[in-house]
């Protein structure tokens, strides 16, 4: 049975704070991701991932990537890796930084990997060799899929939320579900995918489909301004808020598409044409209190 997504997925991933909050008991999030070239994308999800409520973000990238976010916003906290890209020589540095956050955290703390890291053989060894060896929650999205489609074995059962587009989808599956106009045939393959692969699928698209492999859900806020760079990166950042929040992959992908998508419909009323990613995060907040 396919279900949509509704409002009533806020109050299941946004319980009252308790008034003795200390930072960390609502999840640390790390975003590793960037390279010389693409420093906007890391940003964009660790600047989403905290208007979507965790409650702290470190950001891991190759140094030029690091030093310009880090100068964005005091908010962001980047730690520079040396290089123009990941490279092999920095995966210890990346599992001990993974094992430290989740110390820290207690556990409460999530991934997000991908964004701008590029496709690199080295880079996407890297990346192939770091999922095969965490296994706390992950939101695999862009140049992280590629990398899994060349070994997607080392996924299978861990609390994973992959959010390919349709040629990512085909890149990783070999199916190309771009050629197909019905929703339902569409969701099908996405469930039987999720089943085999043995994780959380959220297919990104006018309508969203998101699959654990038994279940099935529909998201169907957005619009067509969405289209612009940056909101596949701010989607990542708010699912990987929600899964370091303690919230299971199938369900954090439902209320990633819901409040992303109603972000993106808020500021196109406003921005139209105009809209960029940084606007839609802007609009979180408005999401997730309607």
């Amino acid at each position: 049975m396919i279900t949509e997504v509704t409002k009533d997925i806020i109050k299941k991933v946004y319980p009252e704070r308790p008034q003795e909050s200390r930072k960390y008991d609502l999840g640390l999030l790390l975003v590793i991701g960037g390279s010389e070239f693409y420093s906007g994308s890391p940003a964009l999800s660790a600047l989403a991932a905290f208007r979507a409520g965790v409650d702290m973000v470190r950001v891991i990238a190759p140094k030029r990537a690091a030093d310009i976010i880090a100068s964005f916003t005091p908010d962001l906290a980047a730690y520079p890796l040396d290089g123009e890209f990941i490279q092999g020589s920095h995966l210890a540095t990346l599992i001990t930084q993974t094992e430290s956050a989740k110390t820290v955290a207690s556990g409460r703390m999530a991934v997000v990997i991908g964004g701008g890291i590029g496709r690199t053989k080295e880079t996407q060894q890297v990346v192939l060799s770091y999922l095969s060896e965490v296994s706390v929650p992950v939101v695999v999205d862009a140049d992280a899929i590629h990398a899994l489609s060349k070994n997607e074995g080392v996924i299978s059962n861990k609390p994973f939320l992959l959010t390919p587009h349709t040629y990512e989808f085909f890149i990783l599956t070999g199916k190309e579900v771009y050629k197909i106009s019905s929703y339902e045939e569409k969701a099908k393959i996405v469930q039987e995918e999720a089943k085999r692969l043995g994780t959380t699928i959220l297919l990104k698209g006018r309508t969203d489909i998101i699959s654990d492999g038994e279940n099935v859900a529909f998201n169907k806020t957005g619009g067509p301004f969405l289209a612009v760079g940056g909101t596949g990166d701010t989607l990542a950042g708010i699912a990987g808020a929600l899964l370091a929040r303690g919230v299971s992959p199938f369900k954090a992908g439902q209320a990633a598409a819901y409040l992303n998508g109603l972000a993106g419909e808020i500021a196109g009323k406003e921005f139209g044409d105009s809209l960029m990613a940084t606007d839609l995060i802007n609009y979180i907040v408005k999401a997730i209190n309607s």
